[in-house]
């Protein structure tokens, strides 16, 4: 008798026990999550509220007054339209050219998609993806290469994110190749190149803003002897965007070198040697062992940095506070000067459209590397 039951109880225990066992990782998980969603994703839905809506400050509190899309439209189509899209004007030569290459490409895509019975959901992102590329194309043919043209906030702030991680890239991937070699003083090397990393985004605008002085500046006999002792940086459109990317080229290329240094430093040493001993060029080597092996980490490292360069704030601010007029702000400094304005509905508007943005370059950046690279 004493056998049944204990028989009986053995698979109850088990279950209680599996059951548990089941319950525990949610139990541990469970609090962990809820301070996530609670931070992450409250001031999301907060934010998207605050879009739709329109605050004013009264005496004794604050008024909300939900007005629907009404402060997109005032970006898109009102009274903030130049300010983000800035003078549409009939493009260039050039910028006719590299419009009708571009929509070639995307129609291209779209056709190859329908031509390989590809499914409808890939055809519909490809096709949507084409019309918004061949729209900033646009955007950007009839204000940034057009004569007559002035670009926006928004061109303004692609402007940054292509010219300066394209830089950075090749400028750190140079100088990990260089630091990678059996040279003298590489060590020393390596630390001084990762100095401009450790300067805050306030100092190294201070610092370059100081720098690009051309009266009082420690670089004044340099720019004497150039003979641009009268030219000001800040007054000039070209020359202060050209002083923001230089800043912002300067900070941040060492987070490119030191990750493509440890990815050139990890990869197989088998293949190199035996290269070497089949008579490779130093080039010949690069191309098909060094690049392919750092090619996971370089569309991982680019995304990173394209994330984190379309919200670039402190140098245009302490620079040249978005001039002259609009020609260096950025839509985060755009955002952030109407909401200091008060305008709170329409700051958090940018920062939603700036959202969009990023999320179309992410997934079309790793829609479209995503086939290469696992190929590489």
């Amino acid at each position: 008798m004493a056998t049944i039951t204990s028989s009986a109880s053995l698979p109850a225990t088990r279950v209680r026990a599996s059951l548990g066992e089941r319950i525990a990782p949610a139990a541990f998980l469970l609090p962990a999550v809820l301070v996530v969603l609670f931070v992450s994703i409250f001031p999301l839905i907060l934010s998207l509220f605050l879009s739709l809506s329109r605050l004013r400050f009264e005496a004794g509190g604050l008024q909300v007054q939900f007005v629907a899309l009404d402060n997109y439209r005032k970006l898109l189509f009102g009274s903030e339209q130049k300010v983000l899209f800035g003078t549409i004007a009939t493009p260039s030569p050039i910028g006719w050219v590299v419009l009708g290459i571009v929509a070639f490409l995307m129609l291209a895509s779209v056709y190859r998609a329908i031509r390989e019975a590809q499914p409808g959901r890939a055809i519909v992102g490809r096709a949507i993806a084409a019309i918004v590329l061949i729209g900033l194309t646009y955007l950007i043919a009839a204000s940034l290469l057009s004569p007559e043209g002035r670009p926006g906030t928004l061109v303004v702030t692609m402007l940054y994110v292509a010219v300066g991680i394209t830089l950075q890239y090749l400028i750190g991937l140079g100088l990990a190749l260089l630091c990678a070699q059996q040279l003298p003083g590489r060590r020393f090397f390596r630390v001084v190149f990762l100095l401009p990393m450790m300067i805050t985004p306030v100092g190294v605008g201070y610092l370059f803003r100081m720098l690009a002085d051309t009266n009082k500046g420690p670089l004044e006999p340099l720019w004497v002897a150039l003979g641009m002792q009268d030219f000001a940086w800040s007054n000039n459109a070209w020359g202060a965007r050209i002083a923001v990317m230089i800043g912002d080229i300067w900070q941040w290329t060492p987070f490119m070198f030191i990750v493509l240094l440890a990815a050139i430093e990890g990869q197989e040493v088998e293949p190199v040697e035996a290269a070497i001993v089949d008579g490779a060029s130093n080039w010949d080597i690069f191309r098909h062992i060094t690049l392919p092996a750092i090619l996971p980490v370089s569309t991982t490292l680019i995304l990173i940095r394209m994330i984190e360069a379309f919200k670039i704030i402190d140098l245009p601010n302490i620079l040249t506070n978005g001039g002259p007029g609009t020609a260096t702000e950025t839509l985060t400094l755009y955002a952030y000067r109407i909401w200091r304005a008060l305008d709170i509905g329409g700051s958090a508007a940018i920062a939603y459209l700036l959202l969009f943005l990023v999320t179309f370059f992410a997934t079309l950046y790793v829609r479209t590397l995503r086939g290469r690279v696992s190929t590489a």
